[in-house]
């Protein structure tokens, strides 16, 4: 199974930040990366007759990054675009075989109460049971 702290961890290997988080951005420090459950409804993925060999876990990347929205949104493109190409993925000893992103492009959803820029990256990845 992968957590999110899985997930974390793997973004610290391909994205520079400063701080990452799971499930609250505490103080909510600038260039910072945090990765939360994504809601969603439905039934969960099931396969019929043999065993599933994959499974997902659909996670919401938020990007609060500084006062500058320029910058804010070229560091979530940049994170959008290395999660687009990379390659060859393994975390928490999982094959990853697809990572989806479900949305054609990083959401700006404007800034928080002190003004710090922030963009949305939702994602899905698809990896090997074990």
């Amino acid at each position: 199974m992968i957590y999110l702290s899985d997930i974390r961890d793997f973004l610290k290997t391909v994205f520079k930040a400063e701080h990452y988080y799971i499930g609250k951005l505490d103080n909510k420090q600038d260039k910072s990366l945090g990765v939360y459950s994504l809601k969603q409804s439905g039934a969960p993925v099931r396969a019929i007759g043999d065993e599933s060999t994959y499974n997902t876990i659909s996670v919401s990347l938020l990007l609060h990054w500084n006062n500058n929205a320029n910058e804010t949104e070229r560091q979530a493109r940049n994170l959008f675009e290395t999660l687009y190409s990379v390659k060859d993925v393994e975390i928490n000893k999982h094959t990853i075989y697809i990572i989806e992103l479900l949305t054609p492009e990083p959401v700006d959803v404007g800034t928080d109460d002190k003004g710090v820029y922030e963009q949305v990256i939702e994602v899905k990845f698809y990896y090997e049971r074990m």
